[in-house]
């Protein structure tokens, strides 16, 4: 065991040093930058991906100094969350951040939203612009993201009791948010809140899930982060909820409840406390 601990405590102190050499060199024109996480529920825009379980996501990017860049992100997913039936969501994605003066950056690109071993036509392109600003430990952000009409957003049906169906029925999506966060000042802490709209095609879309579930809803989030010193982790918890009434998901049920036997039936839209553990590189 002392000798596990001695061992813990080198790579923690070679870890530390390295670090400290890399922030001693000259900015490259090339940086790659990534993380790992694992989270108690994977939620999306306030919708559980995960059937309300466990999911491990990661992700790098890959960024020049002209501020154009390009990267992958990757989570397991259950239930509602299986666009298509697959059972991982794949984004590639790509864009150009430029600042606009001191605090400020638009970040502009585009995600595409792969879904592995699913179903065909699951598919969709979204893009998105991000404009944020820095205050002192506070920062704030505005951003929109929009998928133009593709058939993965569709319809099944035009009706809400789903008897005239449409397949091929074209929709697309409308996401705006904002964010803010800051560090408590002198502590590991920093504090966060989100707020975002949906708007888009209601009910079950071609593949039995929909990017708006209800057409238009709300989400919001508050939040802590909780730098580990000396680590490159970081521990969070936060509040995740949504004002999807229950009388709206009744008419998606049941691929609007979780799937898994021990809590079958419960909603994947309710307020609940996610907890994740990450590592940065």
């Amino acid at each position: 065991m002392f000798m596990k601990y001695k061992i813990a405590c080198a790579a923690i102190a070679l870890l530390s040093s390295a670090q400290a050499f890399a922030q001693d060199e000259p900015a490259k024109p090339i940086t790659v930058t990534g993380s790992v996480a694992l989270v108690s529920d994977y939620r999306l825009r306030g919708v559980s991906q995960s059937d309300r379980g466990m999911a491990v996501q990661g992700g790098f990017t890959i960024a020049h100094e002209s501020g154009a860049y390009v990267g992958t992100w990757a989570s397991n997913l259950s239930g509602w969350g299986t666009f298509g039936g697959a059972n991982m969501e794949l984004d590639l994605i790509g864009g150009y951040a430029v600042p606009l003066g001191e605090g400020s950056t638009l970040d502009m690109g585009l995600t595409w939203y792969m879904y592995p071993s699913g179903l065909s036509k699951t598919d969709f392109a979204e893009l998105f612009g991000k404009l944020s600003h820095q205050i002192g430990p506070v920062k704030g952000l505005l951003g929109v993201a929009y998928a133009p009409k593709q058939q993965a957003l569709g319809e099944v049906c035009s009706d809400a009791d789903c008897t005239v169906f449409r397949p091929g029925k074209k929709n697309d999506n409308l996401y705006v948010w904002g964010d803010v966060s800051g560090a408590i000042p002198n502590t590991p802490v920093s504090l966060k809140a989100h707020l975002g709209w949906s708007k888009g095609n209601p009910g079950l879309g071609p593949n039995g899930t929909s990017a708006a579930p209800t057409g238009k809803y709300l989400d919001w989030l508050v939040g802590a982060d909780l730098a580990i010193p000396g680590t490159p982790l970081t521990a969070s918890i936060a509040y995740v909820d949504t004002d999807i009434a229950r009388v709206e998901e009744n008419y998606i049920r049941p691929n609007f409840s979780v799937v898994d036997p021990d809590n079958a039936g419960k909603s994947i839209a309710r307020g609940t406390v996610v907890f994740s553990i990450s590592a940065a590189f």
